[in-house]
């Protein structure tokens, strides 16, 4: 089994150091690592630490540090653009495509989404979209942590928002039941960033898909089903991984 990861602010530049708070709670109390073990120290934005255990207290453990490393970010970067989605389905979504490496959540506010979020309640969702990103970094021992774009004040893009993300990025592209050109297939680009779009249950509106091809984005699908919107981002993900080399 490959050794846990655990965020902190910084990873430590001494050779010792003592995990404590939530995290180091979570290492002795939950993972109940020992003596001996060894356990990984990330900060989120590509800077980790190997570590081996020295003494575990009932909150904490006191750690040697023996190895530190740097992952750079990845090139081209991949970011889903999320239709809001009810119920879970939305956090479930970001858990799966942060699993699957996604640099980049935005949450967007479709026309066609049931789900609207406003003043706090839209807050608090877009928090739990980013406390679901960390938490699903940490099982899958990545070195990023994926963003979620957006802010308490304004916690989803709109329409207009994402259309001209789309028209920025090295490459815009859409899942669109309709359309003609199957992912597997598209050209990517071999640097930048790359905007992928998924749409609420009910799917993208026709003046969405418009905006979205008039900022430069092109609509592609996965294959004959459809898939849900908690299913689609991730699936999409993995074709991308493999085309990139990142699989």
């Amino acid at each position: 089994m490959s050794a846990p990861l655990f965020l902190v602010e910084r990873v430590p530049t001494d050779s010792a150091y003592t995990l404590d708070g939530s995290e180091g709670h979570h290492a002795a109390a939950v993972v109940r690592l020992r003596a001996g073990e060894e356990l990984l120290l990330a900060d989120g934005r590509g800077a980790t630490a190997l570590a081996v255990v020295e003494a575990a207290g009932r909150r904490s453990l006191d750690l040697r540090i023996v190895d530190r490393r740097y992952v750079a970010p990845a090139d081209p970067a991949l970011a889903v653009v999320q239709g809001i989605a009810k119920g879970d389905r939305g956090e479930l979504a970001v858990q799966a495509m942060t699993e699957v490496g996604v640099d980049e959540v935005v949450p967007w506010a479709a026309a066609r989404s049931v789900t609207r979020w406003r003043d706090e309640r839209g807050a608090r969702a877009r928090q739990r979209w980013v406390s679901t990103a960390r938490e699903a970094a940490k099982q899958a021992r990545r070195p990023w942590v994926p963003a979620v774009a957006g802010s308490d004040d304004v916690p989803a893009e709109s329409t207009s928002a994402v259309a001209a993300r789309l028209g920025g990025a090295a490459a815009g592209l859409v899942l669109h039941e309709a359309a003609d050109e199957p992912l597997s297939r598209v050209d990517l680009p071999a640097a930048g960033q790359i905007v992928l779009v998924v749409g609420p249950e009910g799917g993208i509106a026709d003046e969405e898909l418009a905006a979205f091809v008039a900022a430069g984005a092109r609509p592609v699908r996965l294959g004959d089903s459809v898939l849900r919107t908690s299913t689609a981002g991730p699936a999409a993900l993995a074709v991308l991984s493999v085309r990139l080399g990142r699989w």
